[in-house]
């Protein structure tokens, strides 16, 4: 191919995605990831249908196999004593949403779509090549990289994270930061030998209590258990910003769940060590992209985790640009144009769905009687038609 390619910044679950659904739309793509390598980092994440149908048409989803989970169900409990409040039938996702519902470890994700990058001639990795800038020219873009070699391209693509430098370079709006949330995320996984029976079937729990809450599932076969604990907490950047390497004294966040029901806390006490992971969030954008240059995945819309969906959204980006450029494959502008008329509406809805869905997990006192008689009343069937809207795109 002698055509300039699609540049992508960021080689995370986002932009490989996006490198695959470029290249299946006949594109040539470059990524560029500042890390020398593609690092086994982070923890599990929720692959709702909406995600899997796409990974599947990518020929991504079988590398998931023995390694991602498919629950039969999500419970939902209170913290105080454990007492189950409704559940969520995700086992019966094929036949519901049309694709299944996973479980999956961060590292399997990504290794899943580094082997669909590798299968594609039309895609450059280079690692070790971070973005140093970007100008545009008369054809497309010329990007900089930090040693000093620059790449002609005929699109920049953001992937780069909550962090985004090209978010930062565009500009849209004022004042654009990335801004705390005022909860961490406090991660682990648990050998499943060293936990009750309980919670190693293949089951998800969410457990609410005011100010916080606990989610946890099995990962690679059962093998170990994925634990997510969310609190609210101060955080300070002079804390650093490695949010996957900065480790949580156990005694700090054990404190936090005094009062829960024992199997909660057993299961908190039994993690041999926790990582920190402060929630940054950023303002909704009501354009994605400027001339040849467009964001894509937390660059564009880095939305707390609460629905689960930041995988998943990152995901349907990629998937649309690439149809953007299938059906505008000459005109960047439009193949762009395509590509935010179809995510804004709908990334920007999931992203204040999922703030909303934070404050209702942490409800206290009356509100949260309220949102339990509420989760008891629709039951399975009702739990599963509010989560349709989502899963079914």
């Amino acid at each position: 191919m002698t055509d300039k390619p699609v540049i992508v910044a960021g080689a995370g679950v986002g932009g490989l995605a996006a490198a695959v659904a470029l290249a299946k739309a006949g594109k040539r793509v470059v990524v560029v990831e500042r890390a020398p390598r593609l690092q086994e980092v982070g923890a599990g994440l929720q692959l709702s249908p909406n995600a899997t149908r796409r990974l599947a048409k990518w020929d991504a989803l079988d590398a998931l196999a023995g390694k991602a989970t498919a629950p039969e169900v999500v419970e939902i409990r209170r913290g105080r004593d454990g007492a189950k409040l409704a559940e969520i039938p995700v086992g019966e996702a094929l036949s519901r949403w049309g694709a299944p519902y996973l479980v999956a470890h961060r590292a399997d994700l990504l290794n899943a779509l580094a082997a669909a990058v590798a299968r594609h001639p039309a895609i450059e990795l280079r690692l070790a090549s971070a973005l140093d800038g970007w100008k545009a020219a008369d054809d497309g873009v010329v990007v900089h990289l930090d040693s000093g070699e620059t790449v002609a391209g005929v699109a920049l693509i953001g992937a780069d994270g909550v962090r985004s430098r090209v978010r930062e370079g565009l500009g849209l709006i004022d004042g654009d930061t990335p801004r705390f949330s005022g909860l961490t995320a406090w991660r682990t996984l648990i050998a499943a030998d060293a936990v009750e029976a309980r919670f190693r079937a293949p089951r998800g729990a969410l457990w609410l209590g005011s100010g916080a809450h606990l989610v946890h599932y099995p990962l690679r076969g059962g093998s170990v258990i994925n634990v997510v604990a969310i609190i609210p907490e101060p955080w300070s950047e002079r804390q650093g910003q490695d949010f996957w390497s900065s480790e949580g004294e156990a005694h700090i966040l054990i404190s936090r769940y005094d009062g829960w029901d024992k199997a909660a806390r057993d299961l908190i006490a039994a993690a041999p060590q926790w990582r920190r992971w402060p929630l940054f969030v950023r303002r909704a954008l009501t354009r994605w992209s400027r001339g040849p240059v467009a964001l894509l995945g937390d660059a564009a819309h880095a939305m707390a985790p609460f629905l689960a969906q930041g995988a998943a959204q990152a995901i349907e980006d990629a998937d649309a640009l690439g149809a953007g450029f299938a059906q505008h494959p000459g005109d960047v502008g439009k193949a762009l144009e395509a590509y935010e008329a179809r995510r804004i509406a709908r990334a920007t809805r999931i992203q204040r769905a999922s703030r909303m869905q934070g404050r209702v997990y942490h409800l206290g006192g009356p509100a949260a009687f309220a949102r339990e008689t509420a989760m008891r009343a629709i039951g399975p069937e009702g739990m599963a038609r509010a989560s349709d809207w989502i899963f079914r795109e």
